[in-house]
């Protein structure tokens, strides 16, 4: 069967020294007369192939050099493999065929929709016809992630789903985020703890240089797509916006929302892993604004349809889990950063829904023309995408001293802190969080949360050490004497009497099993 220049033929049934010569005669009456032609000669009904047909098929491969072998079945492929006909031309094995038909659907994303075919399973069929190279990304990210610590399901199968393929995960028995809140509102807190947790470990894991694809780039991409969609200067500002947003290593999912969160027994698993890529937080935050208000922001009945809840429902989710995350419950401060998100969200939403001829569909135009003047409003106010997280955690390590001080750093700089107070600041966390790194597991390991709070009139800090080891209160070891010689002086103690020295106040609490130990600063 001719296909322009590509050529399917079809193998069946055995090829062995009693028929090769008929068979050959028989393929190459159907070739064609171009050498250059993209030959495939299709095996799903190629039962036994011996070396005599191997001879057959290495003939063809010298006269068409662009022959490729498909829907090799599992003995057929193992003699290939055995005599290096894999390493000579592009070998398919066969898939088998999974049938999504009446099952339940658990998760959608860009590319593909989760389906549960059993108990145990789940298929993720792709959208693209031809999705191999896109399975064989997400299996490979999805290994990354697991390597750096994140929980998720690995594809151990792929398999064939109508006219695209898929991949197969066990997932026993999960339940994923949104069919909790849907059948269980009263989880809801629940819910929100755990999926923060999650996304707080994801975009706490660095990523090695090079291994994922840099957001802010895609990013420049959708923001430089809307120049010819907005005002001049809108356009140039969104743009701007976009390009100062500083280069992230660390890890973000890039679609995070409560279909791809999946409770297993008592372990919570992340799912979808095709979109992980490096880069702000402001790029994931703007991706969950989408899905949990922006496509439903002008039809209510999309939400119930993507995620099982209620709009109501979506709102509280995303407010409460955007508090959390930032550590804060300052209206003011969660509603600063839901604006910087939305500034990206809205630029999605406006490219994806032009691109897919939405200025062609009379309800796709309404959405676009809410979404850009949501925008355009926007972007009179915001003029800067970065933000920080009135808390982190890190683990309690003295690798991690770096990031605990640029977290600190970068709250001060909102409040010009003075350099010589910034440096003080600077030594008392050193000596508090190299404290907890060597002391406060030993010999394990665990995490410290790192909380900031700055007031700007009077300008002042506090900053909350919060870790889980065993119980200390460094307030009660007694100031070394300073006025002792070398020799009389004994080892240690000055870290905690410098930090006594340079803050205001330094207090400690014992409480529901956490060392809580807080420094306050005027500035």
């Amino acid at each position: 069967m001719e296909n322009e220049t590509k050529f399917i033929i079809h193998l069946t049934g055995r090829i062995d020294s009693g028929n090769a010569a008929q068979t050959e005669q028989d393929l190459f009456a159907q070739l064609p007369g171009d050498p250059s032609a993209c030959i495939e000669l299709n095996a799903s009904k190629l039962e036994y192939i011996s070396s005599a047909g191997l001879r057959v098929i290495l003939r063809i491969k010298k006269q068409y050099p662009n022959l490729r072998i498909t829907d090799v079945n599992s003995d057929v492929y193992e003699i290939l493999e055995m005599t290096g006909f894999t390493e000579m031309m592009p070998v398919e094995k066969a898939y088998r065929v999974v049938s999504i038909e009446g099952c339940e659907e658990i998760g959608r994303g860009a590319n593909g929709t989760i389906y549960r075919i059993d108990k145990d399973n789940v298929v993720k069929a792709y959208n693209n016809a031809d999705a191999l190279s896109d399975i064989q990304h997400e299996r490979e990210v999805a290994k990354l992630a697991l390597i750096l610590g994140i929980p998720t399901a690995i594809s151990y199968d792929v398999v064939r789903v109508g006219e695209s393929y898929g991949s197969v995960f066990e997932l026993l028995n999960a339940r994923s985020f949104s069919k909790i809140l849907s059948k269980e509102p009263e989880k809801m807190d629940w819910c929100v703890e755990e999926y923060v947790k999650m996304l707080k470990k994801i975009h706490a894991t660095l990523v090695p240089a090079g291994k994922l694809p840099d957001m802010r780039e895609t990013a420049l991409g959708w923001a430089k797509f809307l120049l010819d969609y907005l005002p001049e200067k809108a356009g140039e500002k969104l743009l701007a916006l976009v390009a100062a947003v500083p280069h992230s290593d660390y890890m973000i999912h890039g679609d995070y929302h409560t279909k791809n969160l999946e409770l297993q027994g008592d372990e919570v698993l992340l799912i979808d892993m095709d979109t992980l890529a490096v880069g702000h937080p402001i790029f994931e935050l703007g991706s969950m604004y989408n899905s949990f208000i922006g496509f439903s922001e002008l039809d209510h009945s999309v939400i119930e349809r993507f995620q099982g809840f209620d709009f109501e429902t979506a709102k509280t989710f995303w407010h409460k889990s955007l508090a959390a995350y930032l550590g804060t419950n300052d209206e003011a401060a969660v509603r600063e950063v839901e604006d910087k998100a939305r500034v990206i969200g809205y630029t999605r939403l406006i490219r994806r829904s032009i691109r897919r001829g939405g200025l062609e569909d009379e309800t796709q135009k309404k959405e676009i023309e809410l979404w850009k003047s949501e925008l355009l409003a926007l972007l009179e106010t915001v003029n800067s995408l970065v933000f920080l997280p009135a808390e982190i955690e890190l683990d309690a390590v003295a690798e991690e001293l770096a990031r605990a001080q640029e977290f600190v750093e970068g709250h001060l700089q909102t409040v010009n802190c003075p350099a010589k107070i910034a440096r003080q600041i600077a030594v008392s966390v050193e000596e508090i969080f190299i404290n907890i790194a060597n002391y406060a597991y030993a010999p394990g390991r665990g995490s410290v949360k790192l909380r900031v709070t700055v007031a700007k009139d009077p300008a002042a800090v506090s900053i909350t050490f919060v870790d889980r080891g065993v119980p200390y209160d460094p307030l009660k070891k007694e100031d070394p004497d300073i006025s002792l010689s070398a020799e009389e002086r004994g080892i240690g103690g000055l870290g905690i009497f410098m930090t006594k020295q340079f803050m205001d106040a330094v207090s400690y609490e014992y409480q529901d099993g956490q060392n809580i130990l807080t420094l306050q600063k005027a500035l």
